[in-house]
């Protein structure tokens, strides 16, 4: 089947947790290998047990993203992967602009922007000679239609979409193909330490369909382009997020 992903590697950052997490056993279920990264241990240990579950290899790299070389070089030592999924990242706290200080500012860009692309370039010499890779980067609804508070995590997001959309077209001749999956609201351990359950209840009965997107449906968003079955497709960002935007390209 060309969904099949059976014996491939894939390095998922961020994965002691929430869609990360939810990724890697996915992608386990699929016959994947995982590396899985996260700063917090004892989340990256309980994901590898999860994949180990499913009869597949799991690594466990514990690393801060931010320290650039330090996790460059732990990606290099674990070998070649043939997926990349970048979802590394933090929330935004739900901050006004005032409220943003250079702490904070300095935080999501280097998680988000700078993690993402130096994870890339650790990935690319292995993918670049074997001619074939698959990157997935975790970009949100507010890279697509902004918000009203947290404009640097909408700001760093859309960063990871323009990193997309330029990668497809430097690395399309080594056949490696670069996508994105933008999220909607997804109730995770996250988006719940800001929020409260009435407002949750209230956001939920404003979606289209009726309801929030669940981990799971990400995942399959990301499970699908780190297959055979998008060969052809590079250089988009596809929303799984219940019709709250939809935008036409």
């Amino acid at each position: 089947m060309a969904t099949s992903l059976e014996g491939k590697r894939a390095l998922i950052t961020g994965a002691g947790g929430g869609m990360g997490r939810s990724h890697a056993v996915l992608l386990a279920e699929r016959g994947v290998d995982i590396i899985i990264h996260d700063i917090k241990a004892d989340g990256a240990e309980e994901t590898a047990e999860m994949v180990r579950a499913h009869g597949r290899e799991a690594t466990v790299l514990v690393e801060d993203i931010r320290e650039v070389s330090n996790f460059t070089n732990a990606v290099k030592g674990v070998g070649p992967v043939d997926i990349l999924i970048n979802n590394a990242g933090v929330g935004g706290e739900r901050r006004s602009i005032e409220e943003i200080d250079q702490e904070a500012y300095d935080r999501m860009f280097d998680i988000h922007v700078r993690g993402t692309f130096f994870a890339t370039q650790a990935v690319l010499p292995a993918m670049k000679q074997k001619k074939s890779g698959k990157i997935v980067n975790i970009s949100s609804i507010f890279a697509m239609g902004g918000c009203s508070f947290a404009c640097h995590y909408a700001a760093a997001k859309s960063a990871i979409s323009g990193f997309t959309k330029s990668w497809a077209r430097e690395l399309a001749r080594w056949r490696i193909n670069v996508n994105a999956v933008a999220p909607g609201y997804v109730v995770t351990e996250m988006t719940q330490e800001t929020a409260t359950p009435e407002t949750l209840e209230t956001h939920e009965a404003s979606m289209p369909l009726g309801e929030f997107c669940k981990p799971i449906d990400i995942s399959y968003a990301v499970a699908w382009l780190a297959s055979a079955e998008t060969d052809m497709i590079t250089g988009q960002v596809i929303s799984p997020n219940s019709g709250e935007v939809i935008v036409g390209y």
